[in-house]
């Protein structure tokens, strides 16, 4: 229910949205606001697969209870895999786009902007299924020393990443060779990138953005990028990054002065001490570039003994087109590390939730794959938009005993047991106010 309500109050039009997309077959059964619907249902109600789906359909009352609280009827999977083979994927790229408009004019992540102004964008590619044969033209593989060939089907995103936990997505590049197969070399995430930038223009122009990446991005045609389209960037710079800069960073260590800081907290039983280090002004080809270096030392505390642990230690290293100073360099480093929100909350959960990221829901079509991955990131966004809301995690997760799976079995109990009446369900829709992030 939970997901139901934060539906209808960011997009109380949902309905309307899907109905919209085209619909190529021939004398439907079901409308096509009904068919995606259900397919989103799929991965708002974690089952899967679409078996699993097709199951949670029959039991009690669930079915008659979905039709009360999303308004449309509930299809079988099979009905809705025959829509997702013919349907474009960049119709559902713009439904997504369009709903990721909404919660920018709603101010949603505003408070979570990056100097007040701009989106952290994370970028990421991950892979999704691996075949033991070509399952589409153009499919990446590798062959092994054996010579055993693995095609695998990789997807790079572009996700908008807070310190609350969201990671959303506002575009997707499919990392595919050319179907033709006379290429020298396979598609690769860099190349993909380069796509998935003139997509992310295109589709929010004016979206004032910083980029955060790991080690692979820092690179002149990147940084080329990043300027052409007014991004700002940080990147995770590894040693074996950029030689001519760490040479030249080498030397300005030594030179430069009142270019560190430290900070002390503690957490729980733990101290951390965070010590900054960074160089502004380094030349790489027509760029200027900033490093910020972060060591974390963390030790153990009791009131009795004193530290009684081995210290342990972290480096993080990241490079900028931002000017850095010692106000900033914590701010700076913090949002870099904020990159591992979309591996963790991003492909991590969609793995290993209930999304079932990884299970392959369409092994003949390459084209509902693409649009089943869409309405994974859809169902995805609507449950981040539902539990991390303020004040869902004040009455829910508050003794943080309650998690969202079980949360979520909750739900799904509710919905197969209960006798759910429109004015109840009516009154469940209205019953939160504004809802904070």
């Amino acid at each position: 229910m939970q997901t139901a309500i934060a539906l209808n109050r960011h997009f109380p039009k949902f309905l309307v949205m899907l109905s919209s997309l085209p619909d190529y077959r021939k004398s439907p059964d079901y409308k096509t606001e009904e068919v995606l619907m259900a397919v989103i249902a799929i991965f708002l109600f974690k089952r899967g697969s679409r078996n699993g789906m097709d199951n949670l359909s029959r039991k009690g009352r669930f079915a008659a209870n979905y039709q009360r609280v999303f308004g449309c009827r509930l299809p079988d999977t099979d009905t809705c895999d025959k829509l997702l083979r013919k349907l474009p994927p960049e119709c559902l790229e713009r439904l997504k786009q369009e709903m990721v408009r909404v919660l920018v004019r709603k101010k949603v992540f505003d408070k979570f902007r990056f100097d007040g102004l701009y989106h952290s964008v994370a970028i990421d590619g991950t892979g999704l299924h691996s075949f033991d044969y070509e399952p589409y033209p153009g499919c990446p593989k590798k062959t092994s020393k054996s010579g055993k060939t693995t095609y695998t089907v990789y997807v790079l995103e572009a996700k908008i990443v807070c310190p609350n936990g969201f990671s959303i997505s506002i575009a997707t590049e499919w990392i595919r060779n050319p179907e033709h197969g006379n290429y020298d070399k396979q598609d690769c995430e860099l190349n993909a990138f380069i796509r998935l930038a003139e997509k992310l223009k295109k589709l929010y122009p004016r979206l004032p953005i910083l980029l955060l990446a790991d080690g692979l991005y820092p690179n002149n045609t990147v940084f080329d990028i990043c300027r052409r389209n007014d991004y700002r960037f940080i990147f995770t710079f590894k040693d074996g990054n950029l030689k001519s800069v760490w040479e030249e960073v080498d030397f300005l260590w030594r030179i430069t002065k009142d270019n560190t800081a430290s900070w002390q907290c503690k957490k729980g039983n733990w101290w951390e001490t965070h010590s900054y280090r960074f160089i502004n002004n380094i030349q790489y080809k027509t760029h200027t570039l900033h490093l910020v270096d972060l060591d974390i030392t963390r030790e153990q505390y009791t009131s009795e003994k004193g530290m009684i642990h081995t210290p342990e230690k972290e480096r993080f290293v990241h490079i900028t087109d931002i000017p850095l100073n010692r106000n900033n360099c914590k701010d700076i480093s913090r949002c870099g590390r904020l990159r591992w929100t979309i591996e963790n909350e991003g492909f991590n959960a969609q793995k290993n939730e209930g999304y079932g990221l990884s299970h392959k829901f369409s092994r003949v079509s390459p084209v509902a794959t693409c649009n089943y991955y869409q309405c994974l990131q859809i169902a995805h966004m609507i449950d981040q938009l539902a539990y991390l809301a303020k004040h869902v995690r004040e009455t829910f997760f508050k003794d943080k005993k309650e998690t969202m799976d079980s949360l979520g079995e909750f739900s799904l109990a509710t919905m197969m047991t209960m006798k759910l009446g429109k004015s109840k369900i009516l009154r469940l829709l209205a019953s939160i106010g504004q809802f904070r992030y």
